[in-house]
């Protein structure tokens, strides 16, 4: 298996492997107010957070930058927990998203930032074995926005098969899965709790 093909199935893995349910939650809760017909804008954020995750994992990887650990551990789920509370309090007109699209963009890629350094410390211990490190986090980003793809496609078909064909009112929808997700981050904040 080539150097490339390793490390892209390890990112694939990272974000589809059932201990990275944080990551999942985070994706969840950024895309649950979106419809099978909104996928261009869907792509479009999940990419915004890909490359917030990939500038610090990049960055942590390298030991340019050092940040506590348990302080980021808490921190991803505050992520999560801030994203599915601002849909859960989103104005019922706001579901026709264009207005807060840009800030949704901002917000994702700076929550990225914040979950890249969760993972950097793995891929550290990693990288530290090969001599050049550019192709390596080339390729476990890339698989990072595969998978991330991945858990958006299937959501958002699932999405539509209960809001558009069993015909459950989507601010309900929006509303059950962001107060389970926010309920589910609220858990692992005090598991997580660094003080």
């Amino acid at each position: 298996m080539s150097q490339f093909s390793l490390y892209f199935k390890l990112g694939v893995q990272h974000i589809l492997d059932i201990y990275a349910v944080d990551h999942i939650l985070f994706i969840l809760s950024l895309n649950v107010i979106f419809l099978l017909r909104d996928w261009k804008r869907v792509i479009i954020l999940v990419t915004s957070f890909t490359v917030g995750h990939s500038l610090t994992l990049g960055l942590a990887a390298l030991n340019v930058v050092k940040v506590n650990e348990a302080l980021v551990e808490f921190l991803i789920p505050v992520t999560i927990f801030l994203t599915a509370l601002s849909n859960i309090f989103r104005k019922k007109d706001h579901f026709n998203i264009t207005r807060n699209l840009q800030r949704n963009y901002f917000l994702a890629m700076f929550f990225g930032l914040i979950h890249g350094f969760g993972f950097s410390n793995y891929l550290r211990g990693l990288l530290g074995q090969e001599a050049s490190v550019t192709t390596p986090l080339l390729a476990f980003n890339l698989g990072i926005e595969v998978g991330q793809i991945a858990v958006v496609v299937t959501f958002l078909l699932i999405s539509f098969l209960f809001v558009n064909l069993f015909g459950i009112n989507r601010r309900d929808w929006v509303m059950v899965i962001s107060s389970g997700i926010a309920g589910i981050a609220l858990t692992m904040m005090f598991e997580y709790k660094f003080w």
